[in-house]
């Protein structure tokens, strides 16, 4: 039979028969690939089975020995799934990963590194860094699918790292290592090969330049679980989180701390704030990430501006900002027109969840009027258009984070259920130019 070609949009798998710029579907430009035509082959009729009948499965799960990423796979790899890893270039992938093998390694356990993009050489180097090399970790320099398919049932190795997928290729298929068709072809090979010999992978992706996952939209729907790695790479700090997890919730997060020896592990984010001074503009408050709660300091500075202010936001949303300032101005008689507003926390964490609403204010106003608020004191709850406070989830977790860290004394929204914490004075507000006057008055 003559084969034909169509064209497929890999953002939205659209088909057109022949190539345009535009997809018809999305509106995208130049997303349509071209692609063997494989409708209206033979197939046979296929076999049901009640699902009533399908008994419950038990996935082994197994540690990677990293206790931060643990927490985001929900206790480890599980035998047979497929893990894509991808983050921005120089934050950290290939570290953990081998971080992970190496201590997969230290327990007898058979692991084996795929390098695509290093050589031997160049990987033994970074695993020296982590400390000392297990005999047990393996590593295979090649670009070639095949071999690792190969490889992957002769051995049937417990974990196997691939780095990256990108540059993995097929020299039957075509086309150049990195092509929408050829990093498709390949994830689907490598994740059949997983589930078939029940060896963990973890495959490692690129980005784009707007920060996006370099590839087909479908390599995300192929594998069982997404990780990103996030991180400033002129600052230390690196947080992964899991956005897609076949076998467990997502939005759990784990945090690092880029150090020369590799990543070090942080079970407490704490240790990322530096000293505080008593300087108007600095607002302590809670964050909620995944089940953990991150107390952090929001920075507000207001100088003289030109004729066109500007307004910066740094690991703060700028939205949430914009808004702030439109609150303050119109329900709180706090003026910044003309003024230029730049907004920041400290330490690397980003705060742009609602919760955060009104320290956010609190610090812009206290910058703006010129009074300190008590470093004793954190603010937490969301800010409506009219200056209401809202309430904001988990608000009892959010209390106790900041009295284990130092606040006696909380504003937060008048509704919203609050279990009582020892040590801690709450204050209950219902507007945000409440909020203000009494953080103007607290500053013991």
């Amino acid at each position: 039979m003559k084969s034909h070609s169509i064209h497929v949009c890999h953002d939205c798998g659209t088909t057109s028969p022949r190539w345009a710029g535009r997809c018809p579907g999305c509106g995208q430009w130049n997303t349509l690939v071209e692609e063997n035509d494989t409708r209206g082959r033979v197939v046979a009729v296929p076999t049901t089975t009640s699902l009533r009948d399908v008994g419950e499965g038990t996935a082994a799960v197994r540690s990677t020995g990293v206790a931060e990423l643990d927490r985001v796979l929900g206790g480890g790899f599980i035998a047979g799934s497929t893990t894509l890893l991808y983050g921005e270039p120089g934050v950290g992938k290939s570290t953990l990963a081998l971080m992970a093998l190496r201590a997969l390694a230290l327990r007898a356990t058979s692991v084996l590194l795929v390098a695509v993009e290093e050589s031997p050489a160049q990987v033994a180097q970074r695993a020296r860094r982590l400390g000392d090399v297990p005999a047990g970790l393996e590593v295979l320099e090649t670009r070639d699918v095949d071999t690792v398919e190969r490889l992957l049932v002769e051995r049937r190795p417990t974990f196997c790292v691939v780095d990256s997928v990108s540059a993995l290729c097929d020299d039957a298929l075509g086309g150049v290592a990195g092509s929408v068709p050829q990093v498709r072809h390949v994830a689907e090979r490598l994740c059949a090969v997983a589930k078939a010999t029940g060896t963990a992978l973890l495959i490692i992706g690129h980005v784009t330049k707007d920060g996006e996952l370099a590839g087909p939209r479908a390599l995300e729907h192929l594998v069982d679980t997404v990780v990103r790695i996030e991180g400033d790479r002129h600052g230390s700090l690196r947080i992964i989180r899991a956005q897609k997890h076949r076998f467990g919730p997502t939005g759990e997060v784990g945090l690092f701390e880029m150090a020369p020896e590799g990543l070090r592990e942080l079970a407490d984010a704490a240790v990322l704030r530096g000293p505080c001074l008593t300087v108007p503009g600095v607002v302590f408050t809670v964050t909620n990430d995944g089940s953990r709660s991150f107390l952090v300091e929001m920075q507000a500075l207001v100088a003289s501006g030109s004729g066109s202010p500007r307004r910066v936001a740094h690991q703060v949303s700028a939205q949430r900002l914009a808004l702030m300032l439109a609150v303050l101005e119109s329900r709180c008689r706090v003026d910044t027109s003309g003024l230029d507003v730049f907004a920041a926390t400290a330490g690397g964490l980003a705060a742009s969840e609602p919760g955060v609403d009104v320290a956010l204010a609190l610090a812009v106003a206290s910058a703006t009027v010129g009074f300190a608020v008590a470093r004793s004191l954190a603010a937490m709850g969301e800010v409506g258009l009219a200056g209401e406070l809202r309430a904001v989830a988990g608000l009892t977790r959010r209390v106790r984070e900041a009295q284990r860290l130092g606040a006696t004394t909380v504003i937060v929204p008048t509704e919203g259920e609050l279990e009582p914490v020892a040590g801690v004075t709450v204050q209950r507000c219902s507007s945000l130019a409440q909020a203000i006057a009494f953080a103007r008055a607290d500053t013991s």
